[in-house]
């Protein structure tokens, strides 16, 4: 992954969670890493956790950053769901996955896209 590639990650996940939080998200991890995946960001919304992928691009050339959430990513994201709910005893838990997009054009006004229950398990 290139330099410039990695700090837009890293500028999106901040603004992401920073987003989050002010919504009254509680962040429990974040790049959360098994062998089948990472989760960008893991939350409480109330008594339901939430698995976010998030998303960040400084252009639109190849489209809006939610819909780089592939079939594929979604897949992976469900399978380290699973795992982290199954590794801390919160299988019969409410979940869902959301997605924040974040266009980083125009770099004073960030446009931040939070979609709730954005795709079920696969």
């Amino acid at each position: 992954m290139s330099r410039q590639r990695s700090e837009t990650g890293k500028q999106g996940e901040q603004l992401a969670a920073d987003f989050l939080v002010a919504a009254g998200y509680r962040i429990v991890a974040r790049n959360y890493r098994e062998k089948c995946g990472e989760i960008d960001i893991i939350a409480r919304d109330g008594p339901t956790w939430v698995f976010i992928e998030v998303k960040a691009r400084r252009s639109r050339r190849y489209g809006a950053p939610i819909e780089a959430v592939t079939s594929h990513k979604q897949r992976q994201i469900s399978a380290t769901a699973l795992l982290y709910l199954s590794r801390h005893g919160l299988l019969e838990a409410p979940a869902r996955f959301d997605v924040v997009g974040i266009d980083l054009a125009d770099a004073v006004r960030p446009q931040i896209v939070h979609l709730k229950d954005a795709f079920s398990t696969s």
